[in-house]
């Protein structure tokens, strides 16, 4: 067991970092909000899915690439601004649109899965959309990892990525979906909504520019 003690500090630096206000946690707040606490948790597990990809892919070396090739981070940060600009574009044009309704009975079951699926989906492209992630985590992994690791850490470590980001966008989800903060929402919502645009909007701004 005291081969494992390293995935402590590596948990603990990755509560850090997702806990931390980004374009992921707003998407995430404004798909809760916005349509359902059910939309809400499945964009987590998409959150979930892109920390679990970024986590294996950093362990196995991509962080390095990215590192040593500046093209290949430049191209991968500018595609990710610009998914930011259509996000905050999508929220900017869902400020004056009614929020959308838990489905009832009579909606289709196949809609409502097409609905969960493009939610999953939104989710794990803004997580990949920032290539800093991988460093960040590539960054936590080289300042962590053992020489030679034992069996299965890769397979437990992005496992563990997984339930600590999808873990914690699921919080804020159930957080957001409480009556209390859907009666502010709803009394704010077109100022919040041009909020939340504008900052994501900002992010990915921040995202192309920073060098």
């Amino acid at each position: 067991m005291n081969d494992y003690l390293f995935f402590i500090p590596i948990a603990l630096a990755l509560i850090v970092g997702v806990i931390s206000p980004g374009p992921s946690f707003l998407f995430v707040a404004q798909t809760a909000m916005d349509k359902s606490r059910t939309h809400g948790i499945i964009t987590s597990l998409g959150m979930g899915t892109g920390a679990m990809l970024f986590s294996f892919m950093a362990i196995l070396g991509l962080f390095v690439v990215l590192q040593t090739v500046p093209v290949l981070y430049v191209v991968l940060k500018v595609l990710g601004g610009l998914y930011l600009f259509y996000i905050a574009f999508k929220m900017w044009q869902m400020a004056n649109q009614p929020i959308a309704e838990e489905s009832g009975i009579e909606s289709s079951l196949k809609q409502n899965k097409r609905s969960y699926f493009k939610s999953y989906l939104m989710g794990l492209l803004t997580q990949l959309s920032n290539p800093k992630t991988a460093i960040v985590i590539g960054g936590i992994f080289m300042a962590f990892l053992p020489r030679e690791i034992p069996d299965y850490s890769i397979l437990l470590l992005s496992l563990m990525a997984f339930i600590i980001d999808a873990g914690w966008y699921m919080i804020v989800s159930i957080a957001l979906t409480t009556k209390r903060a859907q009666r502010f929402y709803l009394r704010f919502k077109k100022h919040i909504s041009w909020l939340a645009s504008g900052l994501m909007g900002a992010l990915g701004l921040k995202l192309v520019l920073q060098t």
